[in-house]
């Protein structure tokens, strides 16, 4: 999976008809709203657009035929394995009709060049999860934690014994970051995610 690291535009001119993509990085259905009510321009035919946020998405024709611009950008940033973003399409009509074929490769083609062309990041999927560590474990477990790559301890809570830390740890390398923990406390620790 990969995310936007910012907006990014693209824009194109087709038998006349003027079309803008503007790509937003977005984490809520609420910012992807307010991105694509920031991105409409008043003067356009239409303003159309697509998010996906995880498992969630949306998408709108804004009155074009439908099935021929959202669902095409929709296309466009699944293509491009997005997560995280929305993308709008504006058109400002030129007077020469594109037809049903003409629209979905117009809105598509658009939104794909403009995620083609924004800066990129990959993004690996990770779990919580929480580890108890007494006093006499805790420096050592925590170096060792940190060579890990994209692991990150997101918070350490202290107790009268030691400190519960919790973690984020890349889904691909929760095996081993357990038997790591459970190894070098002798048994004494595990990691235990959270559902």
């Amino acid at each position: 999976m990969f995310q936007l690291v910012q907006a990014a535009a693209f824009e194109q001119v087709i038998k006349k008809s003027r079309f803008l993509a503007n790509a937003v990085p977005v984490s809520t259905e609420e910012e992807a709203k307010a991105a694509i009510a920031a991105h409409g321009q008043a003067d356009a035919n239409h303003n159309c657009w697509a998010w996906r946020i995880g498992t969630a998405y949306r998408f709108s024709d804004d009155g074009e035929p439908s099935g021929t611009a959202g669902k095409p950008i929709l296309a466009a940033i699944d293509g491009q394995s997005l997560d995280h973003v929305v993308v709008i399409v504006t058109r400002w009509f030129g007077g020469i009709l594109l037809g049903s074929g003409g629209l979905v490769r117009a809105y598509g083609g658009t939104a794909a060049a403009c995620l083609r062309a924004a800066p990129l990041m990959e993004v690996k999927p990770t779990v919580i999860g929480v580890a108890k560590l007494d006093f006499s474990d805790l420096a050592r477990v925590k170096a060792k934690l940190l060579g890990v790559p994209d692991l990150a301890i997101a918070e350490e809570q202290f107790t009268t014994t030691g400190a519960d830390i919790v973690l984020r740890v890349p889904e691909a390398e929760t095996d081993t970051v357990s038997r790591l923990i459970s190894d070098l406390t002798s048994g004494r620790a595990e990691l235990k995610l959270e559902d």
